[in-house]
């Protein structure tokens, strides 16, 4: 898949990629990303779906007259580009890591006027909005989980002092 071939827009949740500006915006609003994580998102999201390798980013991004730590660099690119979009190595929404090839970039993509990303021929507008609810559910269930480990941890804590006053008066 070409970038020009598919244009220079893709959308993806609350994101739109912008390759001739090269910028990256989040609900109309600009979300700062060095030139380098923008280079790799733009290369992750031109091949979304599919496996890309570290060997695939490496000749992409970085030129063979290049000498840098291509894994720092990789490393700190992804790190990048998890900060921008909110995700998280642990439960990703938008980048999969796939330990010791590579990475997958996990969500639907849609172009102005080229393919639609639900088989149904859904609106582009209405494919953003149905993953950003993926989103926010994925979110929301998340800070469900922490909330009930804090409220665990808050009786376990009050379960202890109840015990230790027992024993004191007892």
């Amino acid at each position: 898949m070409s970038e020009t071939s598919q244009g220079t827009l893709f959308h993806f949740g609350a994101f739109e990629l912008d390759l001739e500006s090269e910028k990256l915006s989040k609900n109309r609003r600009t979300v700062r990303l060095q030139p380098q994580p923008f280079r790799l998102l733009r290369f992750l999201v031109s091949h979304r779906g599919r496996l890309v390798t570290r060997e695939e980013i490496r000749t992409a991004l970085w030129k063979d007259e290049t000498f840098v730590d291509f894994e720092q660099g990789v490393n700190f690119a992804i790190k990048q580009v998890r900060e921008a979009l909110g995700d998280r190595a642990e439960s990703p929404i938008y980048i999969q890591t796939v330990p010791k090839r590579g990475y997958r970039f996990l969500a639907p993509v849609a172009t102005p006027g080229h393919d639609h990303v639900l088989p149904t021929s859904a609106e582009p507008e209405l494919q953003r909005v149905l993953w950003e609810n993926i989103v926010d559910l994925r979110l929301a269930e998340e800070r469900r989980s922490t909330q009930l480990k804090l409220i665990a941890l808050a009786l376990v804590c009050i379960a202890i002092a109840v015990l230790v006053l027992f024993f004191l008066r007892g």
